[in-house]
């Protein structure tokens, strides 16, 4: 038998606490992320459900220049509605419409985006070559007509939204589907969507795990889509 002793191994240490809180941080933020950039939320819309006013729906950008991009509007106009804005204020077949949850501008006044779409299209660089070509054929005594087969879709923050104002009608097939709820809101602007690139992509997703506490809108995660 021999004598000699098996060595002793140290004893596992006690994860400290903010090594713990470090692990789950990271592991929200990788989530969140994959959920973000990898899966979709939304539910089909099947044949006999057609967008209806108010919706909000998932749809593939429209035109050529980013044809695989996907946004998330609401629809404001069907075909064969009349729309205009004055003042950032949506009037639908003369009506003024009432919509608590858009945002208003105040001292940062855009006649293209506010007075919509009465001033030329060449006084906004972030309309898009086809649209500027194309909007004055749907404009009759200053008011927007939406033609067959398509619907006008709006941001609900409508002072920093590019919608449909910047790049024209939603293909109905175009439309993916409708979302569920909003699992996570974080703090992007509307440029970002042309940012197409691996590189920028690589580069938000660093931005995101840099300010994921600061820039997320806690008050909309996890909120059903209405």
């Amino acid at each position: 038998m021999s004598n000699t002793e098996a060595p002793i191994q140290p004893a596992p240490q006690d994860e400290t606490l903010l090594e713990a809180l470090a692990s789950i941080c990271t592991v929200l933020v990788v989530g969140l992320f994959v959920i973000t950039f990898v899966f979709q939320n939304f539910v089909p819309l099947v044949h006999y459900r057609e967008p209806k006013l108010g919706d909000i729906i998932v749809f593939l950008k429209p035109h050529p220049e980013s044809p695989d991009l996907v946004l998330v509007k609401r629809v404001v106009g069907l075909p064969g509605d009349h729309l205009y804005l004055r003042g950032g204020i949506l009037y639908r077949n003369g009506v003024r419409q009432n919509e608590p949850q858009i945002s208003m501008p105040t001292d940062n006044y855009d006649p293209y985006r506010d007075d919509f779409p009465s001033v030329s299209t060449d006084t906004d660089s972030n309309v898009t070559a086809e649209w500027a070509e194309e909007l004055p054929h749907h404009i009759v005594n200053g008011e927007l007509v939406v033609p067959p087969g398509v619907v006008f879709a709006m941001g609900d923050n409508r002072t920093e939204s590019l919608d449909g104002r910047f790049w024209g009608f939603v293909p109905r097939e175009n439309i993916m589907g409708r979302p569920l709820f909003n699992y996570w809101s974080f703090v992007t602007s509307d440029e970002q969507m042309y940012k197409t690139t691996i590189s920028d992509r690589i580069s938000f997703a660093f931005h995101v795990i840099t300010h994921f506490f600061a820039d997320t809108r806690w008050s909309r995660t996890f909120h059903l889509i209405k």
